[in-house]
């Protein structure tokens, strides 16, 4: 009989259905990393979304034999250890291809058109004390015709290309892999940041792309350009780009991740309360609909591994 372990069940909003085999399922709300061998002792199937499982920890766990992770990073994971363990690590993919672009672009409107000034502005009261029908204090940027650059290009940055080409944006890809697609312009990452007025982040974390965006790519992009990232924090330098947005060396930024989470008081973009700097706690993934696919996905993940065919291997 397989035991399986949810270790931070909260962090999925969806009803996760029992697998179709005999099985001992708990969940535990959240889970510190002091307590992944203790939870996990006798556990057979770990499910994690966020919880970090470490080399150290796997060593501590003989009856471990498949990692879920309820996500599409791995990054929480200790691969090495797993691939060496014989460990299966199953991921999600694809579960977000609405939610996260449509994400993407809220955060590119509202900052394109200053949405946020302008409402500070009526709060405040200075359209009522307007002497005109409107109040002109901020910028407003069309999307059309302008330069959207994808960094990744794999279902998400796919989809963003489709929104943006819907939005009349000239969409240009900087990618490590092959790019066939007629509709977009290839370009090496410098070029991209230099020459696009809208660039958004979708690759992985790993050590390759950890802060890879930091003071000098900064400074290479336009003074009105924006900077969003729904993929993972850590691929941006935070006080550097605090510092960018403070200094006005690029027109803006939506983030929707940091690169610790839930953030230490002292993360630097916490400290960014500029109208053209929007920060959300990493919801961009967790509309309904894609919260019940990805439960769905992860159970189809579990059962999968149980027969012998396992989906969506990372190792």
């Amino acid at each position: 009989m397989q035991k399986i372990v949810f270790l931070d069940r909260d962090s999925l909003l969806a009803n996760v259905r029992p697998p179709a085999f005999e099985h001992a399922w708990r969940d535990y709300p959240a889970t510190q990393p002091g307590d992944v061998v203790e939870r996990l002792a006798g556990a057979t199937i770990a499910i994690t979304n966020k919880v970090p499982v470490r080399a150290a920890d796997i060593a501590r766990l003989p009856d471990l034999k498949m990692i879920a992770v309820a996500a599409t990073g791995t990054d929480n994971v200790d691969l090495a250890a797993c691939r060496e363990r014989g460990i299966v690590v199953s991921n999600i993919r694809n579960y977000s291809v609405v939610a996260v672009p449509e994400h993407v672009f809220t955060m590119i409107l509202a900052l394109r058109r200053n949405l946020r000034a302008y409402c500070a502005d009526v709060d405040a009261g200075l359209w009522q004390k307007s002497s005109t029908f409107c109040l002109f204090n901020h910028p407003i940027g069309d999307l059309a015709g302008s330069k959207l650059g994808i960094v990744g290009y794999g279902a998400l940055g796919h989809k963003v290309a489709q929104l943006g080409r819907a939005f009349g944006m000239q969409v240009c890809v900087a990618s490590r892999s092959p790019v066939q697609d007629a509709e977009v312009t290839n370009m090496a990452l410098e070029e991209l940041l230099r020459t696009c007025d809208v660039i958004s982040l979708h690759l992985p974390l790993n050590e390759q792309t950890r802060n890879m965006i930091g003071a000098r790519e900064l400074a290479m992009m336009k003074p009105t350009a924006l900077l969003i990232n729904t993929a993972r924090g850590g691929l941006v330098d935070e006080a550097a780009l605090a510092q960018a947005l403070k200094d006005g060396v690029i027109g803006g930024a939506g983030f929707d991740v940091l690169s610790k989470e839930p953030p230490a008081a002292d993360n630097p973009l916490l400290g960014v309360h500029q109208p053209n700097f929007i920060l959300t706690p990493h919801v961009a993934w967790a509309s309904a609909g894609a919260m019940q696919t990805l439960a769905d996905m992860l159970v189809d993940n579990v059962e999968a591994f149980v027969t012998g065919q396992p989906l969506n291997v990372v190792v």
